[in-house]
């Protein structure tokens, strides 16, 4: 019956455009889910391991830019005379540098930052995030600092009766960004529901237990950092092709913050967690855009935080699960 539910559920959105084609609904949705799927990722580290990630926006930044420069192409000097080029590659072939280089940076940090805990590894990851940030400020000749990174192509896909085509309409980049959440949604269950998964659920209960079995710690949430940094780089890379445009704010720790907002108000260590916190947190604001003035715009969007955390201070998900037969 779940099972059933979820793929009605998915049915359900993705008939949404057939139904109600109006342009700025649709855009708020795609930006949502590309956010949604930023906070799967993090739900793999915050809710299935414990470790809290302030700098996971560096992992989406660094898939929208990856992806962007590896459309565009790049020619760049590293020193004593020598350049490195690259010609423009076909978008798909970016999406997949985009999760190759995330998840890289990924390992990188996870063998780094997971030699430590608590607000040592918070403030790691901030670091980490803003180091990237002033990188992408200050390398002109490669990010074009702030000047962005402009014309970054779209995404294009075989389209019936149309051959391959560029997605430059809103609904057709809905159920691309609709397709990537349900393949990331269905790893990260695949991963959960795996010896990986009960492993990362034991290191979140209790670390020295789960070591003293022989359960390799740092192994597995290497593991869980690299699949994480992965999928936040595919959201990255949704971005910058959906937006076609791409500068150093990618890195805002605003991000991130929204991200652990979908989590935490969704229900952490919960598959549908991030997904009911997005859509709930994710339209919030432009639903409220039509209703209220701008000063009291967020305001009631703090206000619907606190009272979730507050009330339901499980999150969303378990609340309903609790209430459900």
């Amino acid at each position: 019956m779940n099972a059933l539910f979820a793929w009605g559920f998915v049915a359900a959105l993705a008939a949404l455009p057939l139904v109600f084609p109006d342009p700025y609904l649709l855009a708020v949705l795609t930006s949502a889910g590309i956010f949604i799927i930023g906070a799967i990722s993090l739900n793999l580290l915050l809710g299935y391991t414990g470790q809290l990630s302030l700098g996971h926006v560096a992992f989406f930044g660094l898939g929208a830019y990856a992806s962007a420069l590896a459309t565009l192409g790049f020619d760049i000097g590293i020193g004593f005379g020598w350049r490195v080029v690259l010609a423009p590659q076909p978008v798909w072939l970016g999406f997949l540098a985009a999760i190759v280089v995330a998840g890289g940076f990924g390992w990188l940090l996870g063998r780094l930052a997971f030699r430590v805990r608590g607000a040592y590894f918070v403030i790691i990851t901030i670091c980490f995030a803003q180091v990237l940030r002033m990188v992408a400020l200050n390398w002109v000749e490669l990010t074009q600092g702030p000047m962005a990174l402009i014309s970054i192509p779209p995404f294009s896909l075989w389209w019936p009766g149309q051959g391959v085509v560029p997605l430059y309409r809103k609904d057709q980049n809905y159920w691309l960004v609709l397709a990537v959440a349900v393949l990331a949604f269905l790893l990260v269950r695949q991963v959960v529901r795996s010896r990986i998964g009960r492993a990362l659920v034991a290191l979140r209960a209790n670390e020295p237990l789960a070591r003293s079995v022989g359960i390799r710690v740092t192994h597995y949430l290497v593991i869980a950092a690299v699949l994480s940094a992965g999928i936040a780089g595919a959201a990255g890379s949704l971005f910058a092709h959906y937006v076609r445009i791409v500068d150093p704010d990618v890195f805002l720790f605003i991000y991130t913050v929204t991200m652990v907002i979908m989590v935490v108000t969704g229900g952490k260590g919960t598959l549908w967690g991030p997904v009911v916190g997005g859509l709930v947190f994710g339209l919030m604001p432009d639903l409220l855009r039509g209703t209220a003035p701008p000063e009291a715009q967020w305001i009631i969007y703090g206000a619907a935080m606190i009272l979730f955390v507050m009330f339901l201070p499980r999150g969303i998900v378990p609340a309903l699960a609790r209430r459900l037969p």
